[in-house]
């Protein structure tokens, strides 16, 4: 996670001239939202928030349910709805997670992590989408052995996992109902993955919201023609088809995006 506090005075100023097409984003952000997006909080609210957005049209039509047959049709398990208790608990669930953990992490980290200053120059849009998928790609190995180990030992599946396995139908706001070790453990990686592959802060923000996207996405019990599992080509990700198989069936489907680690060890379903 970015922990800025300090940066030259000149970044404070406008960029030089330059041909990358992110460069007017990048140089508004810096002169105009420099203490929003230098607070160490910014990657919370920002993560947060995208879960809130992304998860709020999919809990509609839930409730909505067979009133909106356009959608409902694509539901995966139309014979198990969730109910507004149950949504209510996931979110609930989330939220005490960040105030009570997630907050006084970053709060602690601000006096330990060095401070990083912002970088003047943006990304180009190939170093954001090359940064971006190695990150996704890494998290999705780190997460797949950590996700296989837990489901293989029952006492870690217990005390950790099972938080996440109490409905066998995933919504979407039960994408971030976790254990606090699991959400450590997705923290820690996601954080720490971009800083290891030096990635942009912009790259960062935009693989942040758009890992939630497909996060959610995995979570909404909608198998929908435009999803990226059906955009994508060549069967690249599971979706939700995959993920709520695996709630159904917890020995497979153990990758959290892509499809290439349970096809290479045989636990794809």
């Amino acid at each position: 996670m970015l922990n800025i506090t300090e940066l030259p005075l000149h970044v404070l100023q406008p960029s030089r001239a330059s041909d990358r097409l992110l460069q007017p984003l990048w140089d508004y952000l810096l002169f105009h939202h420099m203490p929003l997006i230098s607070s160490p909080f910014f990657i919370v609210i920002l993560a947060f928030s995208s879960y809130l957005i992304f998860s709020v049209p999919f809990a509609i039509l839930d409730l909505l349910g067979e009133r909106v047959p356009l959608f409902h049709q694509y539901k995966i398990q139309p014979e198990r709805q969730p109910t507004m208790g149950m949504m209510a608990k996931s979110f609930l669930t989330a939220l005490y997670n960040h105030i009570f953990f997630v907050l006084p992490a970053v709060s602690i980290g601000m006096f330990i992590l060095p401070i990083p200053a912002l970088p003047q120059d943006a990304p180009t849009i190939y170093e954001l989408f090359v940064d971006a998928l190695a990150a996704l790609l890494l998290f999705d190995t780190q997460y797949y052995i950590w996700h296989y180990i837990h489901h293989k030992q029952p006492q870690l599946y217990r005390w950790i996992h099972a938080v996440h396995h109490e409905y066998m139908a995933p919504f979407s706001w039960s994408t971030e109902q976790l254990s606090i070790p699991e959400l450590m453990a997705v923290g820690f990686w996601s954080n720490l993955d971009p800083l290891l592959l030096k990635c942009h802060p912009l790259t960062i923000w935009f693989m942040t919201v758009f890992s939630i996207w497909m996060s959610v996405e995995d979570h909404i019990g909608y198998d929908l023609p435009w999803t990226l599992n059906r955009v994508v080509p060549f069967g690249l990700l599971g979706g939700a088809p995959a993920h709520d198989m695996h709630h159904q069936k917890p020995s497979s489907n153990f990758a959290p995006f892509f499809s290439h680690w349970d096809r290479i060890f045989g636990t794809a379903v």
